[in-house]
């Protein structure tokens, strides 16, 4: 037994030698990729934690003072939680730096696709990097730099035309890129709660610009092109309106314009019905995150869809502001953000301009994120009160769609039903 003993002692402190010749330091210059084998499930939630720091780095960045103490306590507290490397630690936080090296060329793989996509994922990479190289101690400092080499490498795109032949690893990369990684929203908790009389007056006060953008378009026009129909309907559909009511929403309003009811029932109450899951493949469709909205599907002439900070031109963007009695020195605090295209973040100042509040309190990746925030702080953190509904009995969900909650199956069933959209949007692309 003492010799089993001694010889598993040397086998571990071999393996620990291993480790520490593998990343002798807490911080790494990613140099060379990683080589070994790794499961798909450890591959996904790698991916999926560096993006979760990789937005709170984005965040701290344009809410504080990098080089201030609330920066730095808040991002070490990120990197512990998601187990990251966050200092100089002692030799056994191998499986930190293991993750570290592995998740970063994970999402340079799924960031390199295009020049908006690598633009962001350096910029956070770069924060990131300071932040932790400038807290090493000197002399830990002085030896990250005797070890690495800082001569200069072309971008990982090269390696895509290999990297797309295989089908187990594009489509996740690519789900990355656009990757969502809070609540879905298919699971209706305020179905029925809100009823059609509400949605003019909801638009104004708890309405993200994208969906108060569409619902303004809808209301002049009486019709949105087949890109707003998906991207409001569904938002729609995620904070209550039943099937009952958004057939009658979308059927009013389109007959107000040049679609007779005939021409409704034949040509749209389909694809609505195909939303809530009772058409086609019986897909419960989720509604768009912030990052589908911004990432894909640009809006062309004629179009309403998209993300104003994304797609609007800049003055058009100050005007529709303007027109919101969003104050002037709020605006250009917007237009300062949406041309650093940090997006998002310039979403969560208008929620904070239109709402009278000096911090959001949360990082907002999703519209009806900002419709549900919206209400809870209008009504004092209570939910919504239930409102009578005379179009029957609210939608349910199967109890399998409802036990969905780790972050590898939700990652993973958005990406088939982001295909399956994808299959549904042109089916019905026609205007």
């Amino acid at each position: 037994m003492e010799f089993s003993s001694s010889r598993a002692r040397l086998r571990h402190a071999r393996l620990a030698g291993d480790r520490r010749e593998l990343y002798p330091h807490s911080l790494q210059f990613y140099q060379d990729p990683p080589t070994e084998n790794i499961s798909l499930v450890e591959f996904e939630s790698f991916a999926v934690d560096r993006l979760k720091l990789l937005k709170v780095v984005e965040n701290l960045g344009v809410s504080y003072v990098r080089s201030g103490d609330t920066y730095k306590t808040k991002l070490e507290q990120e990197l512990r939680k998601l187990k990251f490397p966050y200092k100089a630690l002692a030799e056994d936080d191998y499986d930190a730096r293991r993750k570290d090296h592995i998740s970063h060329f994970i999402l340079r793989l799924a960031y390199c696709q295009s020049e908006d996509l690598r633009r962001w994922f350096l910029q956070q990479e770069m924060d990131l990097f300071r932040y932790r190289f400038h807290e090493l101690s000197d002399s830990l400092r002085q030896k990250f730099l005797e070890h690495v080499n800082l001569s200069f490498e072309a971008l990982t795109a090269r390696s895509l035309p290999s990297i797309q032949s295989d089908e187990r690893l594009q489509p996740l990369l690519n789900h990355l890129s656009h990757s969502y990684v809070g609540p879905d929203y298919s699971v209706q908790k305020n179905t029925g709660k809100i009823s059609l009389e509400q949605i003019d007056a909801l638009s104004v006060k708890s309405f993200p610009l994208c969906m108060r953008q569409l619902h303004k378009a809808l209301r002049e026009n009486h019709h949105l092109r087949h890109g707003g129909r998906m991207q409001y309907g569904l938002f729609l559909k995620g904070i209550g309106l039943t099937l009952e009511q958004a057939l009658e929403f979308w059927k009013k309003e389109f007959i107000r314009g040049k679609v007779d009811a005939d021409k409704f029932d034949k040509g749209y109450a389909y694809s609505i019905r195909h939303n809530y899951g009772k058409e086609g493949k019986r897909t419960d469709y989720t509604p768009y995150s912030c990052m589908k909205i911004i990432m894909s599907n640009p809006p062309s002439q004629g179009d309403y869809h998209g993300c104003p900070f994304r797609h609007s031109d800049p003055e058009l963007l100050k005007q529709k502001l303007q027109s919101y009695k969003v104050p002037p020195n709020g605006i250009a605090q917007i237009l300062e953000l949406v041309k650093g295209m940090h997006y998002q973040l310039a979403c969560q100042k208008y929620f904070e301009l239109t709402h009278d509040i000096d911090d959001i309190g949360f990082s907002l990746n999703h519209p009806n994120q900002y419709f549900a925030e919206s209400q809870k702080l209008l009504s004092g953190g209570r939910e919504l009160k239930k409102e009578p509904n005379h179009l029957g009995n609210s939608q349910q969900k199967s109890s399998g769609q409802e036990s969905m909650n780790s972050n590898s199956a939700h990652s993973s069933s958005n990406t088939t039903a982001d295909a399956e959209l994808e299959e549904l949007e042109a089916y019905f692309a026609e205007d």
